[in-house]
């Protein structure tokens, strides 16, 4: 039989065992106030991204409207009005024909990766089935890691990768729980082209969060949007008058489906306003791995909205992904000795930035981003 002795030794050497790991990730430094926030944040962007989701569902089943071109559309004039036009009475540098004359083919690459990438991802659900997309949709976090290694020279510890596998298997998870309650998963056609529809658009989504990062971190929130808008409204308009002409002339209008519009565009309008706010916390990495929850508050709400059946695997998901998250965001990255030279608008001053500058998690988290640079490793 143990003796009395032994067991507050044990506890007290598991303690210590603890209170060593916390030291080692640096997860007293990191598990602060700012990380809660940025979860928060992180878990607003989910909901923005849920209602989308919801919204969508019910023109699609309700009113038999699917104009995936329409509804970004919208969200993209939105942008050239609110930012587009702040930067319209801007002066000196930050006024918009400065910003066209020194970066305008830039914006316009990140403003047509943008439409591509949001229009290939919806147009999969008509080819692929609910899993698929949910699956191969997650390519998008490899590949904002890779863009981040290459572009932004981010250098990741072997917990990230872990944290990151963590996510992953959360949603691996949350997918296995649809497959269970043979909950609808979608005709699936044309399985290979909706996979590579899915591929595509995630691969695009990347390089279009690692680029809103630089930008973002580099510039200005009001810079990125208000040229995102601009463009992707031009190229969105092209996009639209071609593929949905006809689709948008058979809409039979009322006040319900003017309601899930205007649902669907504040939603994505918020989504597009505060993501790079949780980016410049954060970085793009992060944001996507806090996004996964979307497809979760998605099911959540379909229980009650769409009759979906519950699983007790959906909750093992969310917390396995929250874990994952907070777990890859209580060690911070690190980032290469690189001077990134940053030009002025005006070309006046070349101000040698360090390249930690773009991607520390001090406070700073490295999505996803987000949001989403293209020429050089070390210059756009």
């Amino acid at each position: 039989m143990e003796n009395s002795e032994g067991i507050p030794q044990r506890r007290s050497e598991s303690n210590n065992f603890f209170l060593n790991l916390m030291e080692k990730t640096n997860a007293r430094k990191c598990l602060t106030w700012n990380l809660l926030r940025i979860l928060l944040l992180g878990q607003g962007l989910s909901m923005l991204l849920c209602g989308t989701a919801i919204s969508s569902q019910y023109l699609a089943d309700d009113f038999a409207v699917n104009t995936p071109v329409l509804q970004g559309f919208i969200n993209y004039v939105l942008l050239l009005l609110v930012y587009t036009g702040i930067l319209m009475f801007r002066r000196g540098n930050d006024n918009l024909l400065q910003i066209l004359k020194t970066k305008w083919w830039k914006y316009l690459l990140l403003g047509l990766i943008d439409v591509e990438a949001n229009y290939l991802v919806v147009k999969a659900y008509q080819y692929t089935t609910l899993t698929s997309v949910q699956l191969l949709d997650c390519v998008v976090i490899p590949v904002v890691m890779f863009l981040s290694w290459f572009i932004l020279h981010s250098r990741y510890r072997i917990i990230h990768f872990v944290a990151v596998l963590m996510c992953l298997l959360g949603v691996g998870i949350m997918v296995g729980a649809d497959f269970l309650s043979a909950k609808n998963q979608g005709l699936g056609n044309n399985k290979l082209l909706g996979d590579l529809c899915v591929l595509g658009g995630a691969v695009l989504y990347g390089v279009s969060n690692v680029c809103e990062e630089f930008f973002v971190k580099n510039f200005s929130r009001e810079e990125f949007l208000g040229m995102l808008g601009l463009f992707a409204t031009f190229f969105g308009g092209i996009q639209l008058s071609i593929l949905e002409r006809d689709a948008i002339a058979n809409i039979n209008w009322n006040w319900q489906v003017v309601l899930l519009f205007t649902a669907f565009a504040v939603c994505m309008f918020g989504w597009y306003s505060f993501l790079p706010v949780v980016i410049k916390l954060s970085n793009a990495t992060s944001v996507n791995l806090a996004v996964l929850t979307a497809d979760l508050y998605s099911l959540f709400f379909g229980i009650f909205l769409f009759h979906y059946k519950f699983s007790a695997l959906y909750i093992l998901a969310f917390v396995i992904i929250v874990v994952g998250f907070i777990l890859y965001n209580s060690t911070p990255s690190h980032t290469t000795a690189v001077q990134v030279q940053l030009q002025t608008a005006s070309s006046r001053v070349d101000d040698p930035v360090p390249i930690n500058d773009i991607n520390i998690q001090e406070p700073t988290i490295h999505f996803i981003s987000s949001d989403y640079p293209v020429v050089t490793a070390v210059q756009l």
